[in-house]
C-alpha cells in the first residue's frame, strides 16, 4: 500500500483527499490512499513518518508551509526562492528517510494564469501579502509583471487599501486576491477598491475557489473585466503533486 497525505491543521476539509481518492478509483490505481493528517505542532511530523511507513508523498497547508522547510533534506529552487513548501516527496535510501520539498502553487498559479494574459497586464496589484501571496509574487517576477502588494496595515514593501489612487488603480491592470476575502462563509466581503474603474483591459484573478465566483471576481465581471477563480490553479498544483511523487515528465 503507497500512502499519500495532507498535513495541516485544522483540516476540516480538504480538496486533495477528494482529488486524489477520486482518481485512484477512475484510474483503476490499486493499493494507494490519500489520507488526512491534522497536527497542530509541526515537531510532530518525525513520528507521523515512522507511524505510517508507507508514506510516500504530502501536501503540505496552514500552517506548516514555511516551519516545515527545517525539516527537509532538500529544497527545489522555485520553493527555495519562494520560502514555502506545499508539496513534499519522500524517499527510503538505504533505511533513511529523504525529504525533498516543492512548491506547486506557484506551477499551478502560472499554468492558470498565463493563457489569460493581454499586453496590457504588465503590472499587478497583489492584495495580501500572506503564504499564498509568496507563490503568486514568484511567478510575476518570474514572468516580468510589476506589481504592487496591497494590505490592511502598514507593512514594509507594501501600499494600504487606502492609498490605491485612481491612477495606481488605471495602471494596474492584473488584479490578483490572495486573501480569503469573499470565501465562505464570508462571500460578502472583497478587496475595497473602485470596481467603477475597471473595463474591459482589467482580468481580475482570485486564488479563492469556495464559491467558484467571490464577491470581487462579480463585481470586476461586472465591469466587463476579465475573470478566474482558483479551481484550476488547485487541480494543476494537484497534478503537479502527482507528478513529483511518481517521478513523471
Amino acid at each position: 500500500m503507497k500512502t499519500y497525505g495532507l498535513i495541516g491543521y485544522p483540516l476540516s476539509h480538504s480538496f486533495s483527499k477528494k482529488y486524489f481518492t477520486e482518481k485512484f478509483i477512475s484510474e483503476g490505481i490499486k493499493d494507494h490512499q490519500y489520507e488526512l493528517f491534522p497536527i497542530e505542532n509541526i515537531k510532530s511530523l518525525p513520528d507521523l513518518l515512522v507511524a505510517t511507513p508507507s508514506l510516500c508523498g504530502l501536501n503540505v497547508t496552514i500552517p506548516h508551509k514555511v516551519n516545515v522547510l527545517c525539516y527537509l533534506n532538500e529544497i527545489e529552487e522555485a520553493a527555495e526562492k519562494i520560502g514555502a513548501v506545499n508539496c513534499i516527496s519522500i524517499k527510503n535510501f538505504d533505511g533513511e528517510t529523504y525529504l525533498k520539498g516543492y512548491n506547486t502553487d506557484a506551477y499551478g498559479f502560472e499554468a492558470s494564469l498565463k493563457p489569460l494574459l493581454k499586453s496590457q497586464h504588465t503590472k499587478a496589484l497583489v492584495f495580501g501579502d500572506g503564504g499564498a501571496a509568496k507563490a503568486v509574487k514568484y511567478v510575476l517576477e518570474k514572468l516580468g509583471i510589476e506589481y504592487l502588494v496591497v494590505v490592511r496595515k502598514p507593512t514594509p514593501k507594501a501600499i494600504l487599501y487606502s492609498e490605491i489612487s485612481s491612477e495606481i488603480l488605471k495602471r494596474h491592470k492584473l488584479l490578483i486576491n490572495t486573501t480569503p476575502l469573499g470565501m465562505l462563509p464570508n462571500v460578502n466581503t472583497h478587496p475595497e477598491i473602485d470596481y467603477s474603474i475597471l473595463n474591459d483591459e482589467y482580468l481580475a484573478y482570485d486564488l479563492v475557489y469556495n464559491p467558484l465566483e467571490t464577491a470581487f471576481l462579480t463585481k470586476a465581471k461586472l465591469q466587463g473585466a476579465d475573470v478566474k477563480n482558483g479551481l484550476e490553479m488547485l487541480y494543476k498544483q494537484a497534478e503537479k503533486a502527482w507528478c513529483i511523487w511518481n517521478n513523471i515528465g
